[in-house]
């Protein structure tokens, strides 16, 4: 079961984008081009293929999951790229941390 919010992830892409719920999937991604590689991350790390499924984008589980560390990565890249925050002040405990800091 996915816990949500989540973020999504594009390959090659350092940008993240933060979604609250299969609408926000739907909503954020409907006109993106997906590849194999790009993948939706929840709050405790799952990994998710975004997939069409009757008309509409749906979540597919696969056997990665991420640690609070990968997750820290990605945000600080993502960061990175927009020069807004000190790389070294960024911290958190929880995925659902990590995550939630898109949302602001």
């Amino acid at each position: 079961m996915i816990k949500w919010p989540c973020m999504l992830k594009l390959y090659g892409d350092d940008e993240l984008i933060y979604l609250n719920s299969l609408r926000d999937v739907n909503f954020e991604c409907g006109e993106l081009l997906f590849s194999d590689d790009d993948y939706v991350i929840d709050s405790v790390g799952h990994c998710y293929l975004i997939k069409p499924i009757e008309g509409q984008l749906g979540l597919i589980k696969n056997n990665k999951v991420l640690s609070t560390d990968d997750v820290l990565h990605l945000i600080r890249a993502h960061e990175f790229n927009k020069s807004s925050v000190c790389l070294t002040k960024i911290h958190f405990f929880t995925i659902s941390d990590a995550i939630n800091s898109l949302s602001i």
